[in-house]
């Protein structure tokens, strides 16, 4: 064991340790010690899963035991088998450190291993702790500024930014299938004057993100098309394009009645039914803000005239009998009706242009106030930590002038939770050890029972070949019985026994000379495998000789260690060659055995056919 512990001292000096050069064994290992040389080892091994581990131990307990754990946590990820847990490293035990260690340290890269018999020194380690830096660094994947967190926003500088807004493309969509041919204007328009995708953006670098926002809302409107259709299309038993003009009626018609009844007088709208819809509620919420004499009052002539009208028409029907009705011709009458008409008309879109502006303005404040929202959220976020740590002050504060008695019933409170969380761990390791136990017996018996099962399943698999196997064997067989009857009622009755007998006697002849060459192979065969048993074991043994031999002067000199790595490879690879050279009269031999198959189902084969 000293030359293993030795041998794992050095090691671990390589990887960057700090360990004196008194300590000679693995018992000598300091707690600390044992922290920094796994956390040094597992970033040698894995970079980005050894970087954020600690090479030392912090002075609290609960801060200890959370090491422990992720040190642990880190040696099971690499593929360590053993027993391990925070007590390993707190509690160190001898063979299970040594374990531990020489896992770690057969886990070290070849190149490691290698560079192991060269000198080391500052400068050496300084640069090795570099390139583990950089290559934990390569590791972090890479995060938008936003989502970055302290750390992220040391490792990652930004770039140069821009504010993204979606810009719509104009993309010519290919739609194939009767009537839905584009028009030819439509597409002399796409070939020669509309821009290609790359120069529409106004950011040359937001190109991709462009394209992914169009691709997206296409994907959503289909999706949303998709689900209506399964959902309300269908059971209107329509084509898509009925149903879509239909729908389009629908929408006009449900605008064209919430802008009349926005126009309407507040008395209907307050003694009516009062809409639900988004649209009613945007322009009640216009209408409520004024009185009720004045809706609309601003720039909506429409209002007026139906006031005028609706309040004129009395006093016309009071005097209207005293105008005579030979004054009014009937071009007066219908240029009275195109003027109103046109008056109307221009009414309609003056509404229409005030209920664009008042929509983007609500969407503006939308947009606002959600902002404002969220500003406020993190404004509440900010008070309450800047709360929270001058609670904390102030509680500092005020244990400042009896800071020895503070002081005293702290440490006590900390030697009562350390002790609390080692009597809830040794609480835990009791009802841990029968858990183990049972989840590794429930372990065993399901690999029996999935062992048990797929051995059936092959013994069934197999069972099926041989039954089809032997169908077509009867099959073949009935056919060769089916040939050769028609072969003896073909032949002659008049055939000699002695011919039969004479052919008979000839092919016994020819098995008891092939069974002798047989058995001379046999024997041949015997004698040559005792002579590979014989040289098998005296190879083993001189190996072994030769290994303990080198062995103990590696113990001694460096030039030798190298010569016993090289003896233990080339043992290895001498194994490999004659496992190699074995597989390979396997090969050949059940190349010999087919090609004999190929040629007794040749004869056969011509036969049937």
């Amino acid at each position: 064991m000293e030359e293993v512990d030795k041998i794992l001292i050095h090691a671990l000096k390589q990887v960057g340790t700090e360990v004196s050069e008194d300590t000679a064994s693995v018992k000598h290992l300091t707690g600390e010690l044992i922290v920094e040389a796994v956390a040094r080892c597992i970033r040698v091994i894995d970079p980005g899963l050894g970087s954020p581990l600690p090479t030392s131990l912090p002075p609290g307990m609960s801060a200890r035991f959370r090491v422990g754990t992720s040190l642990a946590q880190a040696c099971q990820d690499i593929g360590y088998k053993g027993e391990i847990g925070y007590q390993t490293f707190l509690y160190s035990n001898e063979p299970e450190i040594r374990s531990l260690l020489m896992f770690l340290v057969e886990k070290l890269p070849r190149e490691r291993a290698e560079a192991s018999d060269q000198p080391t020194g500052k400068s050496v380690v300084l640069q090795r702790a570099v390139a583990a830096a950089i290559k934990a660094q390569l590791a972090v994947p890479w995060l938008p500024p936003n989502c970055r967190l302290p750390l992220h926003a040391e490792t990652q500088s930004p770039v140069a930014l821009h504010c993204f807004h979606a810009q719509p493309l104009s993309l010519p969509h290919c739609s194939k299938g009767p009537g839905k041919d584009p028009l030819r204007e439509v597409q002399d328009y796409q070939r020669e004057i509309l821009p290609p995708v790359t120069a529409q953006p106004s950011h040359h670098a937001s190109v991709v993100a462009y394209i992914l926002e169009q691709h997206a809302a296409e994907l959503s409107a289909a999706q949303e098309w998709d689900n209506e259709w399964n959902s309300q299309g269908l059971l209107s038993r329509l084509t898509p394009q009925e149903y879509r003009s239909r729908k389009l009626i629908r929408l006009r018609k449900r605008v064209e009645e919430q802008l009349h009844s926005a126009a309407l007088p507040s008395a209907e709208g307050d003694f009516g039914p009062r809409s639900t819809s988004d649209l009613s509620d945007l322009l009640q919420a216009f209408r409520g803000s004024t009185p009720s004499d004045h809706i609309l009052a601003k720039g909506s002539n429409f209002t007026h005239t139906q006031k005028f009208t609706f309040t004129q028409q009395p006093a016309a029907a009071v005097t209207g009998p005293s105008v005579p009705a030979g004054h009014q011709s009937e071009s007066d009458v219908q240029l009275r009706q195109q003027e109103e008409q046109l008056s109307l008309q221009q009414q309609f879109q003056h509404l229409c242009s005030e209920f664009e502006e008042l929509a983007a303005d609500m969407k503006h404040m939308r947009v606002t106030n959600a902002q404002v929202l969220d500003e406020l959220k993190q404004r509440e976020l900010g008070n309450s930590e800047n709360e929270e740590k001058m609670q904390l002050k102030k509680k500092t504060i005020d244990l400042l002038p009896d800071a020895d008695n503070n002081l005293l019933k702290l440490q006590a409170l900390v030697e009562a939770s350390a002790n609390r969380v080692v009597n809830l761990a040794s609480q835990w390791e009791k009802h841990r050890a029968p858990l183990i136990d049972e989840h590794r017996r429930l372990k065993e018996i399901c690999s029996n029972q999935d062992l048990e099962s797929s051995r059936k399943l092959s013994e069934m698999k197999s069972l099926h070949d041989k039954i089809r196997v032997s169908t077509e064997e009867a099959k073949r067989k009935e056919e060769i019985y089916k040939q050769l009857v028609t072969e003896l009622e073909n032949l002659p009755q008049d055939a000699s026994r002695s011919a039969y007998t004479q052919r008979i006697l000839e092919i016994v002849n020819n098995i008891q000379k092939q069974k002798e060459e047989i058995t001379k192979i046999l024997s041949d065969t015997k004698e040559l495998q005792k002579e590979i048993n014989s040289l098998t074991g005296k190879l083993d043994r001189t190996f072994a000789v030769t290994d303990e031999l080198v062995f103990k002067d590696a113990k001694k000199d460096e030039s030798v260690r190298k010569s016993y790595k090289y003896l233990a490879a080339l043992h290895e690879n001498c194994n490999q060659l004659i496992q190699t050279i074995e597989d390979t009269g396997t090969i050949l031999r059940e190349i010999r055995d087919l090609e004999e198959q190929a040629m007794l189902m040749l004869p056969s084969v011509t036969s049937h056919q």
